[in-house]
């Protein structure tokens, strides 16, 4: 067995925003600000001039963000943003539980009224 490597024990990836974090940028300035004021400009790459909305990355320079705007992880990120995300109500129907609201006894009318085969 042995004892674990602490390198891979404290190393961690940094935490990207999530698509709906993204969307709400996209659709609300105010949001985006709001977002962007929270980092220290000192902090950031190229002193927070540059950064890709889509991506929620900073750059150092103009000319890696056009770079990076060309490149397959960027064009996959704006179509994944281009699809709607599923709302609450669609994912209760995928697990089946019912969102319309009927009672028991209207789904008991409902088979009530069916058509029954004479034999």
């Amino acid at each position: 067995m042995g004892v674990p490597n602490k390198r891979t024990l404290s190393k961690t990836r940094n935490k990207t925003r999530d698509l709906d974090q993204i969307k709400a940028d996209l659709r609300s300035p105010k949001h985006l600000a709001q977002f962007k004021n929270s980092k220290a400009r000192e902090d950031l790459p190229g002193l927070g001039k540059w950064y890709c909305t889509e991506c929620a990355k900073w750059f150092e320079s103009e000319v890696n963000l056009v770079f990076h705007r060309k490149g397959k992880p960027h064009k996959r990120r704006v179509k994944q943003l281009r699809e709607e995300p599923y709302t609450q109500k669609e994912a209760e129907a995928a697990i089946g539980l019912r969102t319309d609201n009927q009672g028991p006894e209207l789904q008991e009318k409902a088979v009530e009224n069916d058509v029954t085969m004479a034999t």
